[in-house]
């Protein structure tokens, strides 16, 4: 599983070695569960161990991985409370988010919202790619933090992204046909409600995409 790895841009640095793993990560090569082998991840990045060491703790900080004395370094399963608190706390932040950018965007700054939409509802016509239907998901949530305007939002944001890519992916992977026929309409709802005055009915839209995501996945988990 590590010999296929890509080597680390540049030798030596830990953040190259996190974002090589992360990405293995999210596309299946290291799935739930799956132990982490330092010595074994140092040989197929070409970096050092300290390096794979300290990117891993990058990984830990995000949620992607855990860390045990016995059990070693593994990627965590996806558990119901994992989902629960996780989406829980994403629709807190994406409802604040969606609120602050309604009030402070302007309509220039929101545009670049429904070329994301019409990507999205492209790749669907043309038998998406589920990683890059999405990707493009995540970019349209990361382009309403950013006209948000608000830094420590954007940064809570990013403590959590990386576990909701996993999640997300989680989710598409169980049932991708539930999450494709659904993922233009509730995004062009979205990019619509941030453009109007009704900030209840934007709060309400937030909240329910996030929380249609989260029954989707514990369906699915359960079954």
């Amino acid at each position: 599983m590590t010999s296929s790895l890509p080597k680390a841009a540049r030798r030596g640095l830990s953040h190259e070695a996190a974002d090589v793993i992360r990405g293995a990560i999210f596309a299946g090569d290291f799935p739930p569960g799956a132990p982490l082998r330092e010595v074994e991840l140092a040989a197929a990045l070409g970096v050092s161990r300290g390096s794979v060491r300290e990117g891993l703790a990058v990984l830990e900080r995000e949620g992607l991985i855990r860390s045990g004395w016995h059990r070693g370094t593994t990627v965590i399963e996806v558990t119901a409370t994992d989902v629960e608190e996780v989406y829980t706390l994403r629709g807190a932040l994406d409802r604040l988010a969606a609120v602050s950018a309604q009030t402070a965007a302007d309509p220039q700054q929101l545009a670049p919202l429904d070329e994301l939409v019409d990507a999205m509802a492209a790749e669907v016509a043309g038998e998406a790619s589920p990683s890059r239907l999405l990707a493009l998901d995540l970019a349209f949530h990361d382009h309403i933090y950013d006209a948000a305007g608000n830094q420590r939002l954007s940064r809570a944001w990013q403590g959590l992204r990386s576990q909701v890519y996993l999640f997300q992916s989680r989710r598409i992977a169980l049932g991708y046909d539930y999450y494709r026929d659904r993922v233009i309409d509730e995004h062009r709802e979205l990019a619509t409600l941030l453009r109007s005055t009704d900030r209840d009915a934007l709060a309400r839209c937030a909240e329910e995409h996030v929380d249609s995501a989260r029954r989707s996945l514990l369906a699915h988990l359960h079954d």
